[in-house]
């Protein structure tokens, strides 16, 4: 028995609640994953995990355990990052998670970049909208926009996202065009609806001017979960559209979008990557959420506090 293969495989059944995924996370077969948690458990002479055919479940041992494997890993890893060779050159594999619209129109775009500097650093990109389980998927970071509901999660802010409203021409000549927000509610004009990962419910979004907050929703024939969807049918004239600068900026000057309710303002949404409280931050992450920083510095700047 190896005995950091079998650490490893240890710790992502915790992780992952399930000796299933732990073992499509580890490229390895489940049968080999079992094998070398019930050798520890042999070793250590102690039960680490309780197995029902529905969940896996850790056992008191087996969470103490689990602390001091966490640290023990971390620290091998340290060990082979503090090496010059490896700072100078980190490797490995990175298992990232960003919104649809993000990766085609902003990160995928510059990777070349990132992969000139780091080309021994191999990225996994998950592209969606949806919510992730960052340690059941095994995912090392992810990027969100929106405040962050999960607490328990490291977070660094790379950027503020600055929103407008839009309309594609084709709808505006058949709808008219609104000069008033609360217009939206009306029977004449629909919005496509976003929906929110979290609540599964339609996104409203407030606008303000002068003192004056108005939140609107809209009325919608069509809603969607995915931000190249809901991009695409705003251009198709499916309804109106609340978009980023970075996803709307190229349309607006191709008269393709045309943006609405001049004087009024949408609230930045912050943008954040987040990654495990207890994942080792490795150089390979480090050097990659450094260049994401620098990459949103470009397209979509923090706002310094008002």
């Amino acid at each position: 028995m190896d005995r950091f293969d079998a650490m490893q495989a240890f710790a992502r059944v915790v992780e992952a609640g399930s000796f299933t995924k732990a073992a499509e996370t580890l490229h390895m077969s489940k049968t080999s994953v079992t094998q070398l948690v019930q050798q520890l458990e042999a070793r250590l002479r102690v039960r680490l995990l309780n197995r029902t055919t529905r969940k896996v479940q850790v056992t008191a041992d087996g969470a103490a355990y689990y602390e001091r494997v966490v640290r023990l890993l971390a620290e091998m890893d340290d060990a082979e990052t503090s090496l010059s060779s490896a700072l100078e050159s980190p490797r490995g594999r990175l298992r990232v998670d960003v919104p649809s619209p993000l990766a085609r129109m902003i990160l995928i775009p510059a990777l070349p970049t990132f992969h000139a500097h780091y080309p021994d650093i191999q990225i996994d990109l998950g592209v969606s909208d949806r919510l992730v389980d960052l340690i059941g998927d095994n995912v090392d970071c992810v990027i969100r926009g929106g405040e962050l509901t999960n607490q328990s999660l490291m977070a660094r802010r790379v950027g503020d996202l600055q929103l407008r409203v839009c309309a594609a021409p084709s709808y505006l000549e058949r709808a008219g065009t609104p000069v008033h927000p609360r217009e939206l509610e009306g029977a004449q004009h629909r919005t496509v609806g976003f929906l929110s990962p979290r609540t599964g419910k339609v996104l409203s979004y407030p606008l303000r001017r002068e003192g004056e907050s108005i939140e609107v929703q809209g009325r919608h024939v069509l809603t969607v979960d995915d931000g190249n969807a809901y991009l695409a049918a705003g251009l198709a004239g499916l309804g109106v559209l609340w978009l980023p600068d970075y996803m709307s900026k190229a349309y607006l000057a191709r008269g393709e979008l045309v943006a609405l309710f001049e004087g009024w303002h949408l609230d930045p949404m912050p943008m954040y990557l987040a990654f495990p409280p207890n994942r080792h931050v490795s150089t390979k992450l480090r050097v990659f959420i450094d260049w994401v920083v620098q990459l949103m510095a470009q397209h979509a700047p923090m706002r310094p506090p008002s």
